[in-house]
């Protein structure tokens, strides 16, 4: 079994892979249910479990990317054999190319600068200014993985469709909107870094909202997934 920062081998059959990064999210969709709370640690412990709190953000964000990479990828994958076995490549192709653009950009994104133990060590080092920086960079991660994954998602909605198994197709709104980061900045520096707490919150928040969206569409893949899978060969 691959661990959260790992792909699982392309040897391994595309539903599979399906199956096993829909029940991996336990272990890479890490939610904070009480934002305040860790808050509140880190002003009694006078900022050390900020550091821990950190590590788990980039922790997070980079495994649940990647997760997602490969369970989009095994979807794409399985649904490009199904097309094929049931005679529908030549319509269905120009959707493929599309979703392929897109999961450059989030097979980019999975191998950026986003290794927790280097962002705790900045952490140690900068503190106020690496989590001022590291805020900004992870709302710009989220919302560029958001829109990216949103694509893959409308295009294999719209192919599993054609195969006989719909799925919800994504909102496009539900892209946050890029947080004002000149305007976050300036009050953190006005209130000698307390606003800096509020952002603290938000980040813990974003990528609670994000997992709430992504799951349910999930759900509803594995399960197309696994009916196509059983289906008898025409």
């Amino acid at each position: 079994m691959a661990t959260p920062g790992e792909l699982v081998p392309a040897s391994v059959p595309s539903a599979e892979r399906v199956r096993i990064a829909w029940q991996r999210r336990s272990e890479t969709d890490y939610r904070f249910e009480k934002p305040w709370l860790n808050v509140v640690l880190m002003l009694i412990t006078c900022g050390i479990f900020g550091y821990y709190l950190f590590y788990q953000l980039v922790k997070r964000d980079r495994d649940h990317n990647r997760r997602r990479l490969e369970l989009l990828d095994a979807a794409t994958t399985f649904a490009w054999n199904e097309v094929y076995r049931q005679g529908l490549g030549d319509e269905l192709t120009p959707a493929f190319e599309r979703i392929a653009v897109h999961l450059d950009v989030l097979r980019r994104q999975s191998g950026e600068f986003r290794d927790p133990g280097i962002w705790l060590l900045l952490d140690i080092i900068g503190r106020l200014i690496t989590q001022v920086v590291g805020f900004v960079l992870f709302d710009g991660d989220l919302i560029a993985h958001d829109r990216a994954e949103g694509a893959v998602e409308a295009e294999l909605a719209a192919i599993y469709g054609r195969l006989g198994q719909p799925l919800p197709v994504p909102d496009p709104t539900r892209v946050k909107h890029p947080d004002e980061y000149v305007a976050r900045i300036i009050v953190t520096v006005v209130t000698c870094g307390i606003y800096l707490l509020w952002w603290w919150v938000d980040q813990q928040r974003d990528g609670d909202r994000h997992y709430a969206i992504n799951w349910p569409w999930e759900d509803h893949l594995a399960q197309a997934v696994q009916n196509l899978q059983a289906a008898p060969s025409s």
